[in-house]
């Protein structure tokens, strides 16, 4: 059975109008994500109007369970699995993200090749991840470590289960015990359920079809000017600055590391880090260039609050349709902490 897509995919979802070419801590009556209408709905089940402390707690909470189930699953399929109970850290609002100060730009351009937070990990080793089952991989034969990961995740999708952009459509059916424990989990969050399937389905295309709108069309083709303008033409779309850094720095990945579907042995002589090559050092020049021009061109056309005022306008529209789901939905969550 085809699933939708989890909540906390449709909050990020929500915030892609901010998170390409935006996303500071505001000052005064500046918009910000959190005066997204269709926030105060999403929040609720996704732990948006939580603490950071109590995300983090969720976080890690939610992350034992899921990896109990994954260790449950693994060995039923054969295999050894010592659950990984790192959650990560929930960044706290500190200033570390910042891609609307110039100051900020001309450091990390899009924090994308050279990222603030990959910074923390390095004045922090500590707080950098391992994986527990990384010496019993190890172990394994060539052959055995690839069936351990299909295990795990699932299969590779092939060429015709990709799209043009490189995404697929997601189905906790083919990704192997994670996507079976993710599912299992889902099971005791009302939200997740299919009372609510059609609704979660509804915010989905919500915010995919948003991106196409009349108003924002215009507002992106007065941001391409003006990148055409400065010497950066080509884009017709704001986020697709910021892509074509990620794009291109997923080359030099792929390169090294191939499409993920055979392990690579990085303790080899012959293998050359990527984040160490000349390519990966180019890029770094070349996102700071571009994402100068681009923070020009959205601080000249006002693309943050204009790209938000659309975006709230179109939430609003949809709050006035599904008034009831949501007011279902929010209160559902509620009750489920």
């Amino acid at each position: 059975m085809r699933s939708t897509v989890p909540l906390a995919a449709l909050a990020a979802s929500a915030m892609v109008f901010i998170l390409t070419g935006c996303g500071g801590s505001p000052s005064g009556d500046e918009l910000s994500y959190e005066d997204s209408p269709l926030n105060e709905y999403l929040s609720a089940a996704w732990g948006g109007d939580l603490s950071p402390e109590e995300q983090q707690k969720k976080m890690e909470e939610q992350q034992a369970k899921v990896e109990a189930l994954v260790a449950q699953c693994m060995s039923d399929e054969g295999f050894e699995y010592t659950p990984n109970t790192e959650s990560g850290t929930i960044m706290s609002d500190g200033g570390e993200w910042e891609p609307d100060k110039r100051e900020w730009v001309e450091k990390y351009g899009y924090g994308y090749v050279n990222s603030p937070f990959a910074e923390q990990v390095e004045e922090n080793p500590s707080e950098e991840s391992s994986d527990p089952n990384g010496e019993y991989v190890t172990s394994l034969s060539e052959s055995e470590q690839t069936a351990f990961y299909e295990t795990l995740y699932g299969p590779t999708p092939s060429e015709e289960e990709m799209s043009e952009d490189g995404s697929y459509e997601y189905n906790w059916e083919d990704a192997g015990c994670q996507g079976w424990a993710q599912h299992e989990l889902e099971g005791d969050d009302p939200t997740q359920g299919e009372e609510f399937s059609e609704l979660r389905t509804k915010i989905e295309e919500l915010y995919s079809t948003a991106q196409d709108s009349p108003e924002l069309a215009d507002l992106n083709a007065e941001w391409a000017s003006c990148m055409a303008d400065k010497g950066e033409p080509g884009f017709t779309k704001q986020m697709d600055a910021g892509q074509s850094i990620m794009d291109e720095q997923n080359k030099i990945y792929e390169q090294a590391y191939g499409d993920g579907s055979e392990p690579v042995d990085t303790e080899s002589a012959d293998f050359e880090d990527p984040n160490e090559s000349p390519e990966m050092k180019a890029l770094t020049e070349r996102e700071i260039e571009l994402a100068l021009v681009d923070l020009e061109c959205r601080d000249k056309t006002s693309f943050t609050k204009k790209s938000l005022e659309i975006q709230f306008a179109i939430e609003e529209k949809f709050i006035a349709a599904n008034k009831a789901d949501l007011d279902a939905f929010k209160a559902a969550a509620e009750q489920s902490k």
